[in-house]
């Protein structure tokens, strides 16, 4: 498969739905598959027949995170987030289309930090939501940062991005990360029905409600950055190397 065959963008009415499809990988990201997912939201910005997005990922989950290989070989060229990561991220935060996020099993990382960016997400019961940034010696990113603690509370916050403890689907249900937790065979439908009843609605008015809701997107856009620049850092670490030497280590 090429990068763009691992992301499926497919366009149901005024809903496009972006799935991630690598499931022999949990839907880890590559930097191909980020570029895709940006490229996808950028031609979703300049079609005004799209009126939502929905994210996927192939049957039994949603995403591992980023492919650790490609961290590893970024922190070995002195490196941060690539170009199609914060290209991806600026997108998400940047975006004026509704969000919506279909979850089954693990939504690890950025598969988590993401959601913070979603308006709707409809979880399954098997849905597992984890941030072990700080346990490989990184900080998280995509400004979840400054938005897990204004969703979540603080203490929910730090328990998530700093001590790394998984959240299960009605945990995270109850601390806003969610909005409902059903079979994972009716995740799909009941997202891409939510997304619709979004996409039905007036669109100008939907787009000044988010708007005042959101706020405008520099704070965020920002706090990437920010975060982006600490990231870099950070993968330069003895902290980071001893992490990534021992979890490669385990996978042998």
């Amino acid at each position: 498969m090429t990068g763009t065959d691992l992301i499926q963008v497919t366009d149901d009415g005024a809903v496009r739905v972006v799935r991630m499809n690598r499931p022999d990988k949990k839907n880890a990201l590559t930097g191909a598959m980020y570029a895709a997912m940006a490229d996808a939201l950028a031609g979703a910005a300049r079609n005004t027949g799209i009126r939502c997005i929905v994210f996927a990922g192939a049957p039994g989950a949603f995403c591992a995170g980023n492919d650790l290989q490609d961290f590893q070989r970024a922190a070995e060229d002195d490196e941060g987030l690539s170009e199609p990561i914060l290209r991806f991220l600026h997108a998400l935060a940047g975006s004026r289309k509704p969000l919506v996020a279909a979850v089954q099993g693990p939504a690890i990382g950025i598969g988590t930090t993401m959601l913070l960016h979603c308006d709707y997400v409809v979880a399954a019961t098997d849905a597992r939501f984890a941030t072990p940034f700080v346990n490989l010696g990184l900080i998280p990113e995509a400004a979840s940062s400054l938005l897990a603690p204004r969703l979540m509370g603080q203490r929910h916050a730090f328990a998530l991005l700093v001590m790394g403890l998984p959240l299960d689907a009605d945990h995270a249900k109850a601390c806003g990360l969610v909005n409902s937790v059903i079979a994972g065979s009716e995740v799909d439908a009941a997202a891409l029905a939510a997304a619709q009843k979004i996409a039905s609605l007036p669109p100008e008015a939907v787009l000044a409600t988010r708007l005042l809701m959101r706020g405008a997107p520099d704070e965020i856009m920002a706090r990437i950055d920010e975060e982006a620049d600490y990231f870099r850092v950070r993968l330069q670490s003895d902290e980071a190397k001893a992490a990534f030497k021992a979890f490669f280590e385990r996978k042998k």
